[in-house]
């Protein structure tokens, strides 16, 4: 009832739970329904009603004190009733020290001081919380201090904020404020723009950093000048504006004052641009500058990595091979040295040269065993085993893929093959005995029962107040969060946000693949492996004549259940649709005044996509990884990787796959679908 309230808030609604709460009134339930009640109102702007049923809530106190005034503040506050505002939360950090909310209910506090014309208390106080550094109490104080009078304090607030804190909302409007007190600029030292540039740079906000970073160049000193030069290029060169970027470069690698690791800088930036170019004989003179100017950079080790990658998608294995294995050879440690190995494994296994591959396979064993490629290497070097007709030393390799990565992608292929080959005389090869079992996973899955957090968690949770409850979840865990990480996904859960259930429990248990299904309890595999919409996704599947295990694993990868999802590349919904192959589906299925949004809609958005990934499978003859790739990248693609070469199988295309995405795409789906018909045997 609380949950439908708050999502529709339609008269039906709030009679429905105020009926409840007068029915419940001398229990916990009748206060907590009050509760809802009030923040319904809350939420369609109706303060009086919600403070009113606010003042019904009080046996929720002894719990959720806190929240409730919090919640009458913010009522008092919409209204613009600051006098109200301070006598409420005047003296809530002394009654609720350990409350969530006493940076937001401070703020609150302060803000109303000064709008109350009482700024000197509001900089007396904030004055007091400055530490750890917040941007919004920051902002704050210097509001404070400016409708004091105290026009400098207030200046220099403002000036740390734009400088210190530019990735803060807060700053742009600092900067504002700054011009409206006469500073057409914000007044900082050299050092203050230059710190500010590179914290713009390091977020990711290539426009501004961009925009501080030229003027700064005009005024650097010398020792300065080259690592802004390299700054403002790379910072050029994300914004897609190459060829002033390649002059820059260009200009530092020649430079006499530039560091050898800032010259290997700017020497893999152009190496990329002429990778954009085309212009692969430049490429390859500037890798060679590289090699012999920073042999150890991590900068060489990039250029290697990139020219690999673009030599693979050429489909010039030899010299793929030849890249990534110089990567691994240069540093056995390096950053990107597991993965250059497992290419230069792989590309050799396509290359026929069969010796070579076993020692590679077994060489990724021996110096990664504990690198993601190790499960890939295991089933191939069996396979290997297999074709030479060894097969006790098959079995041992696939025997170990079971063991150890239970329910991998791989380890499912592996038991597999197991099982046409059978499981007696296994050989016993040392390099498997490097790898070491997966740990086991956590124990306790129980709310400790004393734990103040998780009972407000639980009661929030029950008014439906969702976000409020994760967050007193968040906060409860110490040590062991797999119990808070279980509460949340359930909270989560009913609350319709399945991915961010599935996300709290991936972080709580990485390594659940590797799990036996009696290692965790049911709840946790259902929260990793939901099924919303399961009837309709039943209906949908068997009228396209597709497994719907497949299909709720497929929208576990592209959505994670969730129908509100939209990607990077303009996808909607639960099976991420495009709007052109939206429209056209549409069409087929004779779907009256469709609308991009109409793809939000689950039971719409189910129909339509069963009916493309049916189209997929029927493109392909009935060959489920193919239409999974497809899918992903595109037919286009698709078929041009499968003209790369004769694969012996479709194990050998799927690891083939180029795309590190794709690749672990249809992985993926193909192992969780598997979870999926274990978990739930019944359909």
């Amino acid at each position: 009832m609380a949950q439908q309230l708050l999502q529709n808030r339609t008269p039906q609604a709030y009679a429905g739970v105020e009926a409840y709460a007068h029915r419940h009134q001398a229990d916990e339930a009748g206060p907590l329904a009050w509760l809802v009640l009030g923040y319904a109102h809350y939420l369609d702007n109706d303060f009086p009603k919600a403070l009113t049923s606010w003042q019904q809530a009080k046996g929720v106190a002894p719990v959720l004190g806190d929240y409730l005034a919090y919640l009458n503040a913010s009522a008092y506050q919409a209204q613009q009733k600051n006098p109200e505002v301070i006598a409420t939360l005047s003296d809530f950090e002394q009654k609720y020290p350990d409350s969530l909310l006493i940076h937001d209910a401070g703020l609150m506090y302060a803000r109303a001081l000064t709008g109350n014309g009482a700024p000197q208390r509001a900089a007396a106080y904030l004055e007091k919380h400055r530490q750890p550094v917040h941007a919004d109490f920051e902002f704050a104080l210097a509001q404070a201090y400016q409708q004091a009078g105290e026009k400098e304090k207030a200046a220099g607030i403002f000036r740390h904020i734009y400088f210190e804190l530019p990735l803060s909302p807060e700053a742009d409007t600092a900067s504002f404020e700054l011009k409206a007190m006469g500073e057409l600029q914000p007044a900082g030292s050299f050092e203050d723009r230059r710190n500010r540039a590179e914290l713009l740079l390091k977020g990711k906000r290539y426009q501004q950093a961009a925009n501080d970073l030229s003027p700064l160049l005009e005024h650097a000193p010398g020792s300065a000048l080259t690592e802004l030069q390299v700054e403002f290029a790379s910072a050029l060169y994300r914004l897609h504006k190459r060829e002033d970027a390649q002059h820059l470069f260009e200009g530092i690698a020649q430079s006499a004052a530039a560091t050898a690791e800032t010259k290997a800088q700017a020497l893999y930036f152009l190496a990329e641009i002429a990778r954009e170019k085309n212009d692969n004989d430049h490429r390859t003179e500037l890798i060679i500058q590289l090699r012999t100017l920073a042999p150890e950079s991590p900068w060489l080790q990039e250029a290697l990595l990139s020219a690999a990658n673009m030599y693979l998608l050429k489909k010039d294995y030899e010299t793929a091979t030849r890249f990534y294995s110089e990567i691994y050879q240069r540093q056995r440690n390096g950053r990107f040295s597991p993965y250059a190995h497992w290419k230069a494994a792989w590309l050799t296994y396509r290359l026929g040269k069969k010796d070579d591959a076993k020692r590679l396979f077994d060489e990724q064993l021996d110096f990664y065993p504990s690198s993601a490629e190790v499960p890939a290497a295991i089933y191939w070097r069996g396979r290997l085993a297999e074709t030479e007709g060894d097969q006790p030393l098959a079995r041992a390799y696939y025997s170990k893929l079971a063991e150890k990565y239970r329910y991998f992608y791989y380890a499912n292929l592996g038991r597999d093959r197991l099982g046409k080959i059978g499981a007696e005389n296994v050989a016993d090869p040392p390099v498997l005995n490097k790898l070491s079992l997966p740990s086991a996973p956590p124990q306790k899955w129980d709310a400790p029962a004393d734990n103040i957090r998780a009972q407000k968690a639980q009661l929030l949770a029950n008014a439906a107040l969702f976000d409020f409850a994760v967050k007193e979840l968040q906060a409860a865990a110490s040590g062991t969060p797999s119990w808070q990480a279980q509460a949340t996904a359930l909270i989560y859960a009913d609350a319709g946000y399945y991915h961010r259930g599935i996300e709290a429990l991936k972080r709580a248990v990485p390594n659940y693949f590797s799990a036996n299904l009696n290692q965790l309890p049911r709840p946790v595999w259902q929260g990793l492996f939901p099924r919303p919409y399961w009837e309709e996704l039943k209906k949908d599947s068997q009228q396209n004549e597709l497994d719907p295990f497949l299909m709720a694993s497929l929208i576990r990868q592209e959505s994670e259940f969730n129908p509100a999802a939209l990607s990077r590349a303009n996808a909607f919904g639960l099976m991420q649709l495009l709007p052109k192959v939206g429209k056209g589906l549409a069409k087929e299925v004779k779907l009256k005044n469709f609308s991009t949004e109409v793809l939000y809609t689950p039971n719409v958005n189910l129909e339509l996509g069963t009916r493309y990934f049916r189209h997929m499978v029927d493109h392909y003859n009935g060959q489920i990884e193919y239409a999974l790739a497809a899918y992903n990248a595109g037919e286009e693609r698709v078929d041009d990787w499968r003209k790369s070469g004769e694969f012996k199988d479709v194990e050998e295309f799927v690891e083939s796959i180029p795309f590190t995405e794709t690749r672990e795409y249809v992985q993926a789906i193909l192992r969780n679908a598997v979870m999926y018909k274990l978990l739930y045997p019944k359909g």
